[in-house]
């Protein structure tokens, strides 16, 4: 069975198993190694795309659940050779360390930049709850997000 679905706005084709994770087709059948596989059972987020513009973890999602839908990893965010504000963002305030999280915040992010009602930093944190980082302490990611969402300190 063919599995068909836009990927970072181009169509592919997974002719993988339909139960194989969407993460290891994204990264191993189809070469966009950006997305990581941190710990494999959803709780890090490091493997965060977005599925018709909301976030998912990739390495809980069947490969035949994305058939027709719009998928985008973390090199599908930046555009026409630039890097979508989120990015430049991060870059900007050092909100990246060892790189694993990195992916999954910059999804969940560029998704929170599309919700209303965001108003506070609490707002921020709870929105970006589903992502572990082990190298910092959470506060220029914060700082980044808030930047470019528009949250005052």
């Amino acid at each position: 069975m063919s599995t068909r679905f836009q990927l970072n706005g181009a169509e592919v084709c997974s002719e993988s198993p339909p139960m194989t994770r969407l993460l290891d087709v994204i990264r191993e059948e189809l070469g966009f190694t950006g997305s990581k596989e941190g710990c494999g059972e959803g709780e890090c987020g490091a493997c965060s795309v977005l599925i018709d513009g909301r976030s998912v973890c990739a390495c809980l999602v069947p490969v035949c659940q994305a058939d027709g839908c719009e998928v985008v990893s973390v090199e599908g965010l930046a555009g026409d050779e630039r890097l979508h504000p989120i990015q430049e963002a991060f870059l900007t305030h050092g909100a990246a360390q060892c790189g694993i999280c990195t992916p999954g915040f910059l999804i969940m992010a560029a998704e929170l930049l599309e919700r209303e009602g965001l108003v506070t930093r609490a707002d921020l944190r709870a929105g970006l709850a589903g992502n572990l980082c082990r190298c910092t302490g959470y506060q220029k990611i914060v700082d980044a997000v808030a930047e470019v969402v528009g949250v005052e300190s």
